[in-house]
Parts: C-alpha cells; sequence; structure tokens
C-alpha cells in the first residue's frame, strides 16, 4: 500500500460496525480504508452471529467474506491487515494513522470500530474453554442456542441476580444465581428467589467441567459441584489500547468507561467518529446495534460534507 495515500475515512475495526460504515461510505462514493488487527477478533469463539436478516447463523469468517465480497464490486474499499498504533488528529483538516508496521494513511475522517477487552477471570480452569458458547455474556446472542439447559447467572449485584427466577424463562425453566460469600443482602434474595422455585449459591468458581466447551458442572472452591450446562456470566470490559492512548494523549472523552458519542457517532474529537461495542453497556452491544451505529456514523460524515 502507497504509505502517503489519502482517504475520505479510515476505518479502524472489520466487525458489523466497521463493515457496515464502510458499506454506506462506499454508497456514497466515498474511498475508505478498513484497518482490521491480524488477531482473532473479539468474537471468534461465536458459532454464529445472530439478528442479521439473510445472515442469520453465519460465523465471523463468513460474515466478514461476504461483506468484502460486496464491498469488492464497488472498488473503493481498500482493506489492511494491521494494528494501528496511533491516530494523530492533525491542526485544521483530518488525522494521520499510523500501524504498528509504519504504514501511514491521511484521513479527513477515523471511525474507531475497535470492539472491546473482555477481561476473563483468573484462575478459573476451562473457562477460556467454555467462552462464547455455554459461558455467555448475553442471553439474546446466543440464548436460543443454550435453550432448554439448566442455566446460572453469575454475578455480585443483588437486583442482576434477582432476575435469575423469571428473567430467562423463554429459554430456561432452571435457573439459579451464583453470587460471592461476601453478597449483601444474600439471605433475602436467597429466600425470595427459593419462593419462585429458584435459589441463590454462593461461593468461588474455580472451575468449570466441560466436554469442548459444553459445560457440565461448575466447581466452587469449597469442592461443591454444581451441575449446570450454561453460565451467563458478564465479563467486565476495558478498551482496547489504541482507544486508551486516545483518552490519555489527545483527550477522548469517555462515560462509565465507555466511548462518548452525540447521535451521529461523533466522539468528543471533531472529526473522529465511534461505533460498536466500544459506545456502550453490555446489554447494549451486539451485532444488530452495531451495524445500526456503524450506518450512522457513515451518514453523519457524509451529511457534514454537504454543510
Amino acid at each position: 500500500m502507497d504509505t502517503t495515500a489519502q482517504y475520505d475515512t479510515v476505518i479502524i475495526g472489520g466487525g458489523p460496525a466497521g463493515l457496515t460504515a464502510a458499506l454506506t461510505l462506499t454508497r456514497y462514493r466515498c474511498r475508505t480504508l478498513v484497518i482490521e488487527s491480524p488477531a482473532p477478533p473479539r468474537n471468534a469463539a461465536s458459532r454464529g452471529v445472530h439478528g442479521l436478516i439473510g445472515l442469520e447463523g453465519a460465523t465471523p469468517d463468513e460474515l466478514r467474506s461476504r461483506a468484502w465480497e460486496e464491498l469488492d464490486r464497488y472498488g473503493l474499499a481498500q482493506r489492511l491487515d494491521a494494528t494501528v498504533g496511533e491516530i494523530t488528529p492533525l491542526p485544521g483538516d483530518g488525522f494521520t494513522v499510523r500501524t504498528d508496521d509504519g504504514t501511514t494513511a491521511w484521513a479527513r475522517n477515523v471511525i474507531l470500530a475497535t470492539g472491546v477487552i473482555d477481561q476473563h477471570p483468573d484462575g478459573v480452569e476451562g473457562f477460556a474453554a467454555c467462552w462464547g458458547r455455554t459461558v455467555i455474556h448475553c442471553p439474546f446472542c446466543i440464548g436460543e442456542e443454550n435453550a432448554d439447559r439448566t442455566w446460572a447467572l453469575v454475578a455480585d449485584e443483588p437486583a442482576y441476580l434477582a432476575m435469575a427466577a423469571t428473567a430467562f424463562r423463554a429459554w430456561t425453566g432452571d435457573a439459579i444465581a451464583i453470587a460471592p460469600p461476601t453478597l449483601p443482602g444474600a439471605d433475602e434474595l436467597r429466600r425470595s428467589l427459593q419462593e419462585q422455585g429458584s435459589d441463590l449459591v454462593q461461593g468461588e468458581i474455580t472451575r468449570l467441567h466441560h466436554t469442548d466447551g459444553d459445560l457440565r458442572a461448575v466447581e466452587l472452591a469449597d469442592g461443591t459441584l454444581l451441575n449446570r450446562q450454561t453460565l451467563l456470566w458478564p465479563q467486565p470490559q476495558r478498551q482496547v489500547p489504541l482507544v486508551e492512548r486516545m483518552v490519555a494523549e489527545h483527550g477522548l472523552a469517555l462515560s462509565d468507561g465507555y466511548v462518548t458519542v452525540d447521535d451521529g457517532r461523533q466522539t468528543s474529537i471533531p472529526g473522529l467518529y465511534a461505533a460498536g461495542d466500544l459506545t456502550g453497556q453490555t446489554w447494549e452491544q451486539g451485532a444488530v446495534p452495531a451495524v445500526t451505529a456503524g450506518s450512522a456514523a457513515a451518514d453523519a460524515i457524509h451529511f457534514a460534507h454537504l454543510a
């Protein structure tokens, strides 16, 4: 790639948000560069992406392949497999984007579609093998694929754990709550759950017994075994290093740890937009919201140029 190439927009991240933005901008006849990390995507463990009409159940690789087949028809979007190390806002106009291998590009606008990093628990044997399969963060994403199994909610928030008895009956008739020993109000919560046919178990999870990611039982630190087949266990999240550097070096604004955007998906830095999971809490994340946000960012960029 020409290291002095100029683009209308550089998109960082090639998931549903970034690729939708690229397609929308292509339809506006904008020259676009999509820079995608060569590392496995955050949703690599997913058996399929759900909720996108015409793509129901497509794997992440299939979705990307299909998207690039469509983008390549227009010849205006270019793909670069690299890790972006730096985005520099330029005085007056645009940005310089530099990858870790030294490649640079200029763009009038940049869209961050990097997603976030899930911070997995330390010392839980079997977690990685089950993550994205039978240990899930979102029932709306793969609850259907875990239907008619025994579930457990894992959290340290009493209000969330109180949902175990009723909120997930679309997928399971047997859901309990698992909480740390120090959970406040545990006795009252346990009585309430038991009255509704559920239960609260307290303890530290140390091991997940599974077969190729298919959960069978949860082991606690005291040796207790709970026969559970699916865990709804949302993980803490943080921004990718690039976004963290933008916060530290250029004052990119965050709200509760997520990138702040306006209705057009523009961040606190003029010309820098953000779309996808990096802008919203766990319950706001997913392929469908990401697609919507990617399209909105592209629309905002187009109409800003008409002003």
